[in-house]
């Protein structure tokens, strides 16, 4: 299936045939008139809606293309921001010495994932989850889940990740 991207331009290049074909017809009416020498009245209107058509098409290539450069700005932006919070993990983990069960539970409980979800995930009982997510706290000097996920939050917000 093709892009939205393709499907866009496509669209806009079957207007400006469209309209080419419109421009074409006026000018052929405005510059070799037909076998009797007066404007018509349908001439004029069509060369007003002809005109209203180009219009209408260099405003949306306009917009299209600024529309398309926000998009590649915000998937770059994703994208930065995506490997600045792997990096961030990875910082934290370090500094608190998170063994490498309390980084996959502290990654999971950042995910959300309950306690029964992350036991299970980890093929582990429950109690031992709890004992490293207790851990992972006080490592981390937070008093739960919510707190360490606004730690690694205000870390990224405070950064401008892609420049404008």
């Amino acid at each position: 299936m093709p892009s939205r991207r393709t499907i866009l331009w496509t669209l806009f290049a079957i207007q400006g045939v469209c309209c080419a074909y419109f421009v074409t017809d006026v000018a052929l009416d405005l510059f070799l008139p037909n076998h009797n020498s007066t404007l018509a009245e349908s001439d004029v209107v069509e060369a007003i809606i002809t005109l209203a058509l180009f219009l209408g098409l260099a405003f949306t290539a306009s917009e299209l293309r600024h529309v398309l450069r926000r998009q590649d700005q915000i998937t770059d932006q994703l994208k930065v921001a995506s490997g600045a919070f792997a990096d961030l993990l990875e910082v934290r983990f370090g500094e608190w010495n998170l063994t490498e069960a309390e980084r996959a539970v502290a990654v999971l409980a950042i995910k959300g994932y309950s306690v029964a979800e992350m036991a299970k995930l980890r093929d582990t009982a429950q109690g031992t989850i709890k004992a490293q997510c207790a851990a992972l706290y006080r490592k981390a000097d937070v008093s739960g889940r919510l707190q360490l996920l606004s730690l690694f939050l205000d870390d990224l917000m405070a950064d401008t990740l892609v420049p404008a």
